[in-house]
């Protein structure tokens, strides 16, 4: 491969903050970004070129294909069937595959792929009925029931502890198509960011995330466990990987439990999990997703230190404009990365930003993961939004 600057144009499906962090890290490559997505003047549009449609807005993907050298999505909202119709038209690859798209869409597909394959997972079955629903209440105990499609950051997901909540478990999702899986008793929640390029494919060290209401409120690389653990949880990422097609960054969120590693969730893009990475490893998981739907090499994975990264979340009770404030504080702490990913309004809970701190391990002090964890607190608690409230949910 010979590779010259300035270089190519990627066109994504979304242009929320991951495609405004993708464009922001694709720029010193020479690499230029086009994104589609419906609000007017999106995040990503700071840094990128926009094209207004809905996410599965077919002549929207046909500009994109136009535009672009090759199309990613940063949002599983995407339609893999409109993808696939345009790569095939255009002949402009897509990366990750709709074929992977189209397998992790659905929360029950995806589970069945991976169970087919011997990767570990909790215990789960189809829902299409009550009589399903409390049927995996009386095998499991108590389940967690998802909706198999749309559902993210705790929406789509209700437990159900007992057959007599069957009826109304299902009724609050609409009659969505769903899952049951059982309740794991798990240690902690763990992630790996894995990234396969054209023929390669490399994992960054396993982080642990600390979730409130199913909502991710931070991260801490490397995850406060074993060496084991963590090098177990990579293994499967890897494993993982070997079931998809497409080049492209993974979010690969897992149980640790007293049985071992066994896979939550995989999100095909760039994920909150990876925040870190932008100043905790010496590539991002942005810039490694710019360079694998390329085709282009991968950076080195090797982290910088120890780091934690702690979002930013509304804390406003109903929506308003956007007005952060107390921003001095983490401006002038030192080692802190303050990122804004420019939304114009603030909702209940909604991610607005993040903050970041590495320790490279180089200091005279020890410094521990839980002084960083203590800073970062302490940077979030001083900022938030005009008329909002004292302080951003950050998970307390």
């Amino acid at each position: 491969m010979i590779i010259t600057l300035p270089g190519p144009t990627i066109g994504v499906v979304g242009g929320g903050q991951l495609g405004r962090m993708l464009a922001e890290a694709a720029a010193p490559l020479g690499v230029d970004v086009v994104a589609l997505d419906p609000t007017p003047d999106c995040p990503a549009s700071a840094v990128a070129e926009q094209v207004e449609g809905s996410f599965d807005d077919p002549e929207g993907v046909r500009e994109l294909a136009e535009r672009a050298d090759v199309l990613t999505f940063e949002i599983e909202l995407a339609d893999p069937d409109v993808l696939e119709s345009v790569r095939d038209e255009y002949g402009v690859a897509v990366h990750p595959s709709p074929e992977t798209l189209r397998t992790i869409q659905d929360k029950l597909v995806q589970k069945q792929t991976l169970e087919d394959a011997g990767v570990p997972v909790p215990p789960f079955r189809r829902v299409d009925d009550v009589s399903d629903l409390e049927a995996a209440v009386e095998e499991f105990g108590a389940v967690m029931l998802k909706a198999r499609t749309g559902g993210y950051d705790g929406r789509g997901n209700v437990p159900v502890h007992s057959v007599d909540e069957a009826e109304d478990a299902l009724a609050e999702l609409g009659g969505a198509p769903a899952m049951a899986e059982s309740f794991v008793d798990f240690e902690r929640e763990l992630s790996v960011i894995a990234v396969r390029g054209d023929d390669e494919l490399k994992t960054f060290p396993a982080g642990e995330n600390v979730h409130e209401d199913e909502i991710l409120r931070e991260t801490v690389v490397p995850a406060r466990t074993s060496d084991d653990v963590r090098e177990r949880a990579e293994d499967v990422a890897h494993d993982v990987l070997s079931l998809l097609d497409g080049r492209g960054v993974f979010g690969i969120e897992l149980f640790e439990s007293e049985g071992g590693i066994s896979v939550n969730e995989i999100a095909p893009r760039p994920h909150n999990s990876g925040h870190w990475t932008i100043e905790g490893a010496l590539t991002s998981q942005f810039e490694q997703h710019a360079r694998s739907v390329l085709g282009w090499p991968l950076g080195a994975t090797k982290r910088r230190g120890i780091a934690v990264s702690a979002n930013l979340l509304g804390d406003v009770e109903e929506s308003q404009p956007a007005t952060l404030e107390g921003v001095e504080h983490a401006l002038s702490t030192p080692g802190s990365g303050l990122h804004w990913y420019g939304k114009h309004e603030v909702r209940p809970l909604r991610k607005m930003g993040h903050v970041t701190l590495v320790d490279d391990e180089k200091r005279d002090e020890d410094v521990t993961t839980d002084d960083l964890l203590e800073t970062a607190r302490s940077v979030v608690d001083e900022l938030c939004f005009a008329d909002g409230g004292d302080s951003p949910e950050r998970g307390r």
